[in-house]
């Protein structure tokens, strides 16, 4: 890995980061907040939230195998993904690889931000050759972007090929692994001591089934961390979410119940959409999803929206012709779509 002061754009590293009031006191023992110019009414949402969330990253350090200081918390995982080209590349003059097809964020990201986005195709397994990604890197490529289980193939990426990634190459990877909850996998958030370039990305989105709080996270070195800290927004997680993420901390019995039921239906949802006339195959699955394809995906994609059943149509992503993406539900919605569809 190259120097962080190499990889981070040098406005970046030279910049001297906002600090707020809650930065500049941290206290439990005050009688009267009057720094930070806040309504003294309204108890309860009225005073600006943690802007390092430490409740939250207490409890969820322990959960997760890392260290408190490697953890950064954003409004969903899409801001840490903004971060990444935000600290790191330089608009109009650097350039990032990554899978094709995965998470849209990725490229979205890239465009937002002027970063060129290098596509390599995934085989027809969909997996990845470290060989072909590192080919299309060159000098100005900061940032080599992994999703896995991918989204929306389902899949886990060889992890050996990754491996070779994160050794050869001397910029940042980004390992996404949102659905690793529902994967046999081994975790790069428990590598994060052996590959010192590596950027983890997990969520409350998925297994903890917590959306609607829009909470996203990312694992590095503290280091990195420090950076993503120096850069985002101050308040950028609110009260309310950091109030409900210790709640779903606190049930953690709870979410495994979740998961366990929805791998349990995963199976039986390939099973059973396997035995129908228009299926014509179903692809492994390590997520919280399958990607099956049909005769006719747009076909099919209508059909079940006249019946109230809503679906992810792939059938423009790049080798997903007539795939549909179909999120696992409750016993209760997988019926509601097989006998829609028998």
């Amino acid at each position: 890995m190259k120097n962080l002061k190499d990889l981070i754009r040098p406005n970046i590293y030279a910049l001297a980061p906002y600090s707020c009031a809650r930065n500049e006191f941290k206290g439990l023992n005050a009688t009267a907040y009057l720094d930070a110019n806040e309504n003294p009414y309204n108890s309860a949402v009225n005073r600006y939230p943690d802007p390092l969330q430490l409740e939250v990253k207490a409890m969820l350090a322990p959960i997760k195998g890392v260290k408190e200081s490697e953890i950064f918390l954003g409004n969903g995982s899409d801001e840490a993904i903004d971060l990444v080209y935000r600290i790191f590349c330089r608009p109009g003059k650097d350039n990032v690889v990554a899978i094709e097809p995965t998470y849209g964020m990725y490229e979205v990201c890239a465009d937002i931000n002027d970063v060129e986005y290098r596509k390599v195709l995934l085989d027809e397994k969909f997996d990845i050759s470290a060989d072909k990604i590192l080919a299309a890197t060159d000098e100005n490529t900061k940032v080599i972007w992994f999703c896995t289980p991918n989204n929306p193939t389902g899949n886990s990426l060889n992890q050996t090929e990754i491996d070779k990634v994160l050794k050869a190459f001397d910029g940042i990877v980004v390992v996404d692994e949102a659905y690793s909850d529902f994967s046999a996998s081994p975790l790069y958030r428990n590598r994060l001591a052996e590959f010192p370039n590596i950027i983890v990305l997990n969520t409350f989105s998925k297994a903890w089934a917590s959306a609607a709080i829009r909470l996203g996270i990312a694992f590095a070195s503290p280091e990195i961390i420090g950076y993503f800290n120096n850069v985002k927004y101050p308040y950028n997680v609110n009260i309310l979410t950091q109030k409900q993420a210790i709640d779903i901390l606190k049930n953690r019995e709870k979410v495994a119940e979740w998961v366990k039921i929805i791998l349990s239906e995963r199976s039986r949802l390939i099973e059973e959409f396997g035995k129908l006339s228009i299926c014509k195959k179903i692809y492994p699955s390590d997520a919280n999803f399958i990607l099956a394809e049909v005769e006719d995906a747009n076909a099919t994609y209508n059909y079940l929206i006249e019946k109230g059943i809503i679906v992810r149509n792939r059938n423009k992503v790049t080798l997903c012709k007539n795939c549909l993406r179909i999120t696992v539900g409750n016993p209760e919605e997988n019926d509601e779509l097989l006998n829609a569809l028998k």
